[in-house]
């Protein structure tokens, strides 16, 4: 039976309400110490204004976490809810109704650390952790992913993300971790963006140390940054968008089929730029931060 201890006398009432289907009300009021006169008397006086406001709200909670599969902690939730609603309640409130409805967050896994092949052509770490930007396309960090699904197969992703907004610039699964996946995903970067001259921060992978991206990097004229050995912090800023997709999306799936996979990757990279909200861009979604700097 959960534990009734450390809340509040009025969210006790809440909880026993909660439960009364699966424990006989005379056990959960013996446990929470409470005498069922108090209860029954609580049970059938008239809503406060305050009271019937916290239902609304935690009717929104409940909608939101069920959109977003979730994924939100009580910040992110407290920025969701306020964008819907056009309010301004505190978090304290917002953690306060996902507690009592057992709402939690999905919890990230550790990353195993591992090492990358001899380099060709490196480059110095430019970026120096430095990992704000003025403008948009101005740094861009990209890394490539490993995803399983079905009976041992694998799909690559490789992602470019914007340090100005934390948006995927561009991104590519393939079926091979390969030259051609980073050299595809940088050119669709910069189709998109023609007139961008950023510096490309990467891990010192194969691709990204080949001759061949040496090359592209002479063509559309970017500016090279690497990580140092063994240092995956350097990258930090696409390393923590796998974490969030991964923890948000990838692990929450038994993805059986390749469709399946791609879709879901599809989907859940549209929902991180166009729906998921920031806080540090208080409240906006990263697609949104971007087009205020452009507009």
């Amino acid at each position: 039976m959960p534990r009734l201890s450390l809340v509040r006398q009025k969210d006790i009432y809440c909880v026993i309400t909660a439960l009364w289907e699966k424990y006989p009300i005379v056990k959960l009021c013996e446990v929470a110490g409470i005498a069922r006169s108090s209860y029954y008397k609580w049970l059938n006086r008239k809503a406060s204004i305050s009271e019937l406001v916290n239902q609304e709200l935690e009717k929104k909670i409940i909608e939101i976490a069920e959109q977003v599969n979730h994924i939100y902690g009580y910040r992110r939730m407290t920025l969701a809810v306020n964008r819907a609603l056009h309010t301004n309640y505190n978090w304290k409130r917002i953690r306060r109704i996902m507690r009592m409805n057992q709402l939690f967050s999905v919890i990230r896994r550790k990353k195993p650390k591992w090492f990358k092949s001899t380099a060709e052509h490196t480059a110095k770490n430019m970026l120096c952790r430095q990992f704000h930007a003025a403008q948009p396309n101005e740094k861009w960090c990209t890394d490539v992913t490993e995803l399983k699904y079905g009976n041992g197969c694998k799909k690559y992703l490789s992602a470019i993300i914007d340090l100005y907004d934390r948006s995927i610039v561009s991104y590519i699964l393939s079926n091979k971790n390969d030259n051609k996946l980073v050299m595809d995903t940088i050119k669709r970067a910069m189709k998109r963006n023609p007139k961008a001259r950023p510096m490309i921060h990467s891990d010192r992978g194969f691709q990204y140390t080949s001759h061949a991206y040496r090359q592209l990097k002479e063509k559309f004229q970017f500016k090279l940054s690497m990580s140092r050995v063994a240092k995956c912090l350097d990258n930090q800023p696409i390393e923590s968008f796998w974490g969030t997709l991964k923890a948000e999306y990838y692990y929450l799936h038994s993805i059986e089929s390749e469709n399946e996979l791609i879709r879901g990757i599809h989907t859940y990279i549209d929902f991180y730029q166009n729906e998921r909200v920031v806080a540090k861009f208080n409240g906006l979604t990263p697609s949104e931060y971007r087009n205020k700097a452009i507009i």
